[in-house]
Formats: structure tokens, C-alpha cells, sequence
């Protein structure tokens, strides 16, 4: 229990790219403090940009696992000098950037046990508690050779995406592993453990490596996606015969109490030493459980776009496509998200808005609301950048005749001030196109569509994405999602054990996030014309590629 007259305090952190976040909410989930440090201008003597650094090799992009752990000693003094009394935080969970990997040495567990509070995390581990000390991250698209390795020993990109939730990406950990393996066997023979970074955070609050958490385990082509464990043949495949021993247990779910703070935490900066720590997830799980319920769908308007969904325990698994994701959800081991993730997100709205409404937003808009539902049977696919959905596309493509029940037609260009209702339709239509497939036949339809990211301010598209998603549209009325996402899983921990492990999350939050704002409702009669564009959409996807 907290002090006496303490209100209970739930901390969650978010280690991302670029900045470590911690967030305080209280017993009924209010937000009571947030703190961040930025590793590029906080901690500038390790040289990153934007949190990363690039090279030596081609696609290389790794972080200090020592700026990290400074990050950690940072953090906690900016809370205490901002009043944070340490010793009513009841838990503590979080997340972390999904797929990057921390690489423990022999002596990691000796260090870990013995953190002296005279001295920082940083002191006290770095570099002796790891054998590779810059962690390969999200970014890195080294390893392609071995992506090619695994989905051939496996029988094919569908394959493994049947079994993982994912075909295999050069981000992934298991093929990361690989090469560290491969070109670096030395280092990998001197590795103990390999955590997430998600795992690597509690792991340091507990003073023991812990095991990693089921659905950011997810991302790794080591996880059988359905079963949430190891896969002997992949782990073989990645990481030899002790890659298993090297993980550790078999993945854990979301509010499981792995232990209580470690002495160093009570004695430096006065936790209380009840305090739960819970198992971190990724940044997607975690903004998930902060900002949506089951039923709902977060679509993410950022520089990419991305859409994910819960998918509710069911009789028949979800199917899954080489373009999609499939994640185990945090709180629910047998239920799933599914993500689908576009590469051409922001960047390529901005290059119709700058090219065809010279660079004004109001004037896209205006553009896009004088064109009717359909845009008079126009539509443009856009894609600067080499695809991920529909996988590997590049260029622009334009149909005509895209309302009239016929075959669209491919052209050369479309009217000039067609463009900025077609790449919001394209957009949104080629998300659409697959959220039924993904989804089981007893699965009852998504009900509410929360958004987030730059485009998520902009109201006509809000109000395209009602109306094309035919769901009434929401935004989080907090920006740190995935460190309340944390914070909550936390809380969850806490709640869990209080109730002898009985309840489920959303019994604990009352069925339904209370930070969401409606800002626009799908309007009927524009709804149903976007529910025959559908079909005519993959119509135009097949013209240009082979639909999954």
C-alpha cells in the first residue's frame, strides 16, 4: 500500500525512438505527470540523430544501450525534482520501440543482483553487462539475406506468416539474431540473454532478466502467433541450438506480476517496495490498450499509416496475408491485433497537396469536399515510395469509370482537382478492402475508429475516414499514448493481484477508454456509395498487382 493518506500512483514508461517518456496516473486513470527525456539534445555526447545511429554497414541502425540506461537514471531525477513522491507508485509497466534487442553478457545477472545505490544504472552496467553494446533497432534493413534464409527453410513468405503473424522483415529480431550470429559469432557467443527492449526495462527494475511479453514477441518470426510460444524450428533456424536458453521462458501476457522493485530502487530513489513491476509491450500493443476497447480500430495518420484492430478470442483463427500483422494482444492471450502497416502515409498526402493545391491545406480540403462520394468515378494510388500494401509498388496509377459497375479503366491522368479526394479515397478504400478478410466470420463488426498521428487534426479527413470505415470517429484526448498505454497495463498488474488474478481488463477500465473525443459520425448515404466502391477498388489493385 501507498503512505498513509497516499493516493495509489501507477507509472508507465515509454522508450521510444527518439525520447524516454514516463507517465503517472492515478487509481481512476487520470493523468497526474509526465516527464521525458530527449536522447539527441538531453544526452547529446552519444551522437545519435533523431535516437539512432546509422552504419557501418548498409541498412545498419543501431542505439547505445548505455544512452538508455542514462535516459532511465535521467528521467527519475526530473521526477523527483518535480515533486513525484516514488514510494505511492503501487506499479510499474510500459513500452518500448517494437523489434529492437538488447544483448546481455555473462556477467549480466551478476551485475543486475548487486546495483549499489551510490552509483547510476549506467556505472553500475555498461558496458560490462552487455555483449553488444549499440542495439540493433526498428529501422535496421540489414538482413535481408536472412529474411530470404527463413522464408525459404520455412516454405514460403505465407507460410510464416501463418505461423508468426508476419512474413519475414529485416527489423524482426529472430532474422536480426541471425546476422549477429553469422557475422558475429564471438558476440553471440558471449550473449546470456537477449531481451526486447521491452523486456530489457523491467528486467533493470527487478534486477533479473525477465521474459518477454507475448505480443511484443509478436514481432520477432520466432513466436507461433496463435500458440504465444517458441517455435523449435525457427529458433533453430535463427539462432542454433541454445537460441531457446538465450530467450528464456516462454512469453509472457500483459498484468502478470513478475515481482517487486529491486533494492537499488527503494534505497536511490525511494520506490515503495511493494511495488509490482509488469511486463512491457510494444508501442503499438500499448497505444492499442490505452486508447481503444474491443470492437474498436486505430488508425494512425502519421508520416506511414497504419491500421490496427483487436480481433476477440474466436472459433476460427483470423487469416492471415504476407502484407498484414498479426500481433497476441498484451491482455487478452487469446485474442489478437491485427496491423496493417503503408509505408506511403503522410508523404504521399503531402505530394498531392503540394502539387495540386499548392501546398495549402484549407485548399485540399476545399478540394476534397467539392468532389462528391466517389469522386465522379475518378481515382489515383499513389505511392512515392516502394509499398508495403499491396507489397513493393511503386509509381502513380489512375482509373476512370471507377462508380459505373464496370471494369475501371487505367489512364494516363485524371482531372487536376480530382487528385486530393482520390488519394484520401485510395487510401482509405485499400484499407477497407481487407479489414473483412482479416476478420473471422463470427467476428461481430468493428464499432468505433479512434485516430491518431499529424492527419488525425484535419477534419475532412475525419470525416472521410466515417464515412468510408462507416464508423463514427474518435480522437485520444492524450498524445503519450503508448506510455499510458503502460501505465495502465500496470494498473492492471496492480488490480489483478488485488482481486486474486480474477477480471479482465476491461472490467478493470469499465468496458470502454474514457479519453476519446467524437469528432465525426459517418453520414448514411455517403456511407453506403463508399460500400460499392469496395470491390471496384480492388478492381484497380489488380489492375497494377495481384491482390493478396
Amino acid at each position: 500500500m501507498p503512505p498513509q493518506g497516499s493516493e495509489p500512483l501507477f507509472l508507465g514508461l515509454d522508450l521510444s525512438t527518439q525520447q524516454l517518456k514516463g507517465i503517472i496516473i492515478s487509481q481512476n486513470s487520470t493523468l497526474i505527470h509526465e516527464s521525458a527525456v530527449h536522447f539527441d539534445s538531453d544526452l547529446p555526447s552519444y551522437g545519435t540523430t533523431n535516437g539512432a545511429i546509422r552504419g557501418p554497414g548498409e541498412g545498419e541502425v543501431t542505439s547505445p544501450v548505455a544512452m538508455w540506461l542514462e535516459a532511465i537514471d535521467l528521467l527519475m531525477e526530473r521526477m523527483k525534482h518535480a515533486g513525484v513522491d516514488f514510494s505511492s507508485i503501487l506499479a510499474v509497466s510500459g513500452a518500448g520501440q517494437q523489434h529492437g534487442s538488447v544483448y546481455w553478457s555473462h556477467n549480466a545477472a551478476a551485475l543486475l543482483s548487486s546495483l549499489n545505490p551510490s552509483r547510476s544504472l549506467k556505472d553500475h552496467l555498461s558496458p560490462d553487462a552487455f555483449s553488444i553494446v549499440n542495439s540493433p533497432i526498428w529501422q535496421d534493413s540489414s538482413t535481408r539475406e536472412e529474411c530470404k534464409v527463413l522464408e525459404d527453410l520455412i516454405g514460403g513468405a505465407q507460410v510464416l506468416a501463418e505461423l508468426t503473424g508476419s512474413r519475414a522483415y529485416e527489423r524482426f529480431t529472430g532474422n536480426q539474431i541471425a546476422k549477429i550470429r553469422r557475422l558475429r559469432p564471438g558476440a553471440y557467443a558471449a550473449t546470456s540473454r537477449i531481451s526486447l527492449i521491452s523486456s530489457f526495462i523491467p528486467s533493470v527494475f527487478l534486477g533479473h532478466i525477465v521474459p518477454i511479453e507475448i505480443s511484443d514477441a509478436s514481432g520477432m518470426n520466432l513466436m507461433n502467433v496463435l500458440t504465444c510460444k517458441w517455435d523449435d524450428t525457427l529458433l533453430q533456424a535463427c539462432g542454433g541450438p541454445d537460441l531457446r536458453s538465450k530467450l528464456g521462458p516462454e512469453p509472457v501476457e500483459g498484468g502478470t506480476n513478475l515481482g517487486k522493485v529491486s533494492s537499488w530502487w527503494t534505497e536511490k530513489w525511494g520506490f515503495n517496495p511493494a511495488c509490482i513491476v509488469a511486463p512491457f509491450t510494444g508501442d503499438n500493443p500499448a497505444t492499442v490498450v490505452a486508447v481503444s476497447a474491443p470492437g474498436d480500430a486505430l488508425l494512425s495518420l502519421g508520416t506511414s499509416t497504419t491500421f490496427l484492430f483487436s480481433i476477440p478470442p474466436a472459433d476460427t483463427p483470423p487469416k492471415m496475408f504476407i502484407t498484414s500483422h498479426l500481433l497476441s494482444h498484451p491482455t487478452n492471450p487469446n485474442a489478437q491485433i491485427a496491423m496493417l502497416c503503408y509505408k506511403n502515409g503522410a508523404l504521399a498526402r503531402e505530394q498531392v497537396r503540394d502539387r495540386y493545391a499548392g501546398g495549402d491545406w484549407t485548399r485540399f480540403n476545399q478540394l476534397v469536399e467539392q468532389a462528391p462520394a466517389g469522386n465522379n468515378g475518378y481515382l489515383g494510388l499513389y505511392f512515392p515510395l516502394p509499398e508495403i500494401i499491396p507489397p513493393n509498388i511503386v509509381g502513380e496509377y489512375f482509373f476512370r469509370g471507377a462508380k459505373d459497375g464496370g471494369t475501371p479503366l487505367l489512364v494516363d491522368n485524371i482531372p487536376l482537382e480530382a487528385h486530393p479526394r482520390a488519394i484520401l479515397e485510395s487510401q482509405f478504400l485499400s484499407i477497407r478492402s481487407r479489414i473483412t478478410a482479416i476478420l473471422p466470420r463470427d467476428s461481430p463488426p468493428l464499432q468505433r475508429l479512434v485516430a491518431t498521428g499529424g492527419s488525425s487534426a484535419n477534419q475532412t479527413i475525419r470525416q472521410l475516414a466515417a464515412d468510408i470505415f462507416g464508423m463514427k470517429v474518435y480522437i485520444p484526448t492524450t498524445k503519450e499514448a503508448a506510455g499510458m498505454g503502460g501505465a495502465l497495463l500496470a494498473k492492471f498488474a496492480w488490480w489483478r493481484e488485488e482481486n486474486g488474478a480474477a477480471g479482465s481488463f476491461e472490467e478493470m477500465e469499465g468496458g470502454e477508454p474514457t479519453s476519446l473525443q467524437c469528432v465525426a459520425e459517418p453520414r448514411k448515404a455517403v456511407a453506403d456509395v463508399y460500400e460499392g466502391l469496395v470491390g471496384v477498388y480492388t478492381a484497380c489493385e489488380e489492375q497494377i498487382i495481384t491482390f493478396p
